[in-house]
C-alpha cells in the first residue's frame, strides 16, 4: 500500500494534475517523478508554487526577503540558512527577477564552499544566472531543483548526512513561512490543506532525535528546529486548518528564519 502522500515546500519531487477550479491535494506518482524517503514522498518545489498560484494569483515580490542572512561560520547555520536561500530562489524566479534570482545563484555557491560542497554547485550557479538572464523560468526552476539535490548528495558523499537534513529543513521551514503568509493573505480550505502534512513533521522530528553527530545535534539553533517541529505537530493534525492557525504557524516559522539568518555561533 501506497503512503500517505503529501504535499510540501522545498525538499523533494513530484506533483498531481489538477483543474483550475480544484488545486491537487497530494502526490499522483504514476505521473511526476518522486523521491521516497522512508515512508515520505516529497514533490518539487516549484510544483507546490504552481498550484499556490492555482490558489489566486500570489504576490510572489511581496514574499522576497531583503536580507537574505549571513554565514556564521556554525555549519548548522550554514546549512539552515543554504536551506532558506535555495527556497528564496524558487520565490524570486515565481517573481520573475532575474537580479535576484542571480544574486541568489551566487550565495548558493557562497555557502556551498563553506561547507565544502562547492564543487557539486559550480555548474549549477553558472546555469541559474545564464538561464535568468535569457528569462527561461522553467530552466531557473529545473536548475534549483537540481541544485538542492547536488548539494544534499555531495554532503552525503562526505559522510555529512546530518548537515544534509538540515539543508532539508531549511527550506521547509522557509517554504512553510512562505505558504501560510500567501494562505494567510488569501484564505482558502483548499490552500490551508497543504499545510496538512505530519508525516514529513514525524520525519524530520526522527532524523533529528536520531543524527549521528552529537555534537550538531546539541546546537542550540538545531534544539529550536526541533522545538518548532514539535509545536507545530499538533496545528496540522486535526482535521481543517483556520486561518488563525494558519496564521500562527506563519509567526513560528518566522521567528525560527529570522533566528536562522542571525544566529552566532
Amino acid at each position: 500500500m501506497l503512503p500517505r502522500l503529501i504535499p510540501i515546500l522545498i525538499c523533494g519531487l513530484g506533483l498531481a494534475s489538477a483543474s483550475a477550479q480544484e488545486p491537487p491535494r497530494s502526490i499522483d506518482l504514476s505521473k511526476f517523478p518522486a523521491a521516497a524517503v522512508d515512508d515520505v514522498v516529497v514533490p518539487v518545489p516549484s510544483e507546490i508554487f504552481n498550484v499556490l498560484d492555482k490558489l489566486g494569483s500570489p504576490n510572489w515580490k511581496a514574499e522576497m526577503r531583503d536580507n537574505l542572512g549571513k554565514n556564521t561560520g556554525n555549519r548548522a547555520q550554514v546549512a539552515l540558512l543554504l536551506g532558506t536561500i535555495i527556497a528564496d530562489g524558487f520565490i524570486a524566479v515565481e517573481a520573475e527577477d532575474s537580479e535576484r534570482v542571480k544574486d541568489i545563484g551566487q550565495e548558493v555557491l557562497t555557502l556551498a564552499d563553506a561547507i565544502n560542497v562547492r564543487k557539486a554547485v559550480i555548474a549549477r550557479s553558472k546555469s541559474i544566472t545564464e538561464k535568468a538572464d535569457a528569462k527561461n523560468w522553467p530552466a531557473v526552476r529545473s536548475e534549483f531543483d537540481g541544485a538542492l539535490q547536488d548539494v544534499k548528495g555531495a554532503m552525503e558523499e562526505l559522510g555529512d548526512d546530518d548537515l544534509a537534513q538540515l539543508v532539508s529543513l531549511g527550506g521547509w521551514i522557509r517554504g512553510t513561512e512562505v505558504l501560510t503568509s500567501i494562505v494567510g493573505k488569501n484564505y482558502t480550505p483548499d490552500g490551508a490543506e497543504l499545510l496538512n502534512q505530519p508525516e514529513l513533521v514525524n520525519y524530520f522530528t526522527r532524523r533529528i532525535d536520531n543524527m549521528r553527530n552529537s555534537r550538531l545535534k546539541k546546537e542550540a539553533l538545531v534544539g529550536r528546529v526541533r522545538k518548532l517541529l514539535r509545536d507545530i505537530k499538533p496545528l496540522i493534525t486535526k482535521g481543517s486548518i483556520p486561518v488563525a492557525t494558519v496564521q500562527k504557524i506563519n509567526t513560528m516559522t518566522n521567528e525560527v528564519v529570522v533566528q536562522i539568518t542571525t544566529e552566532e555561533p
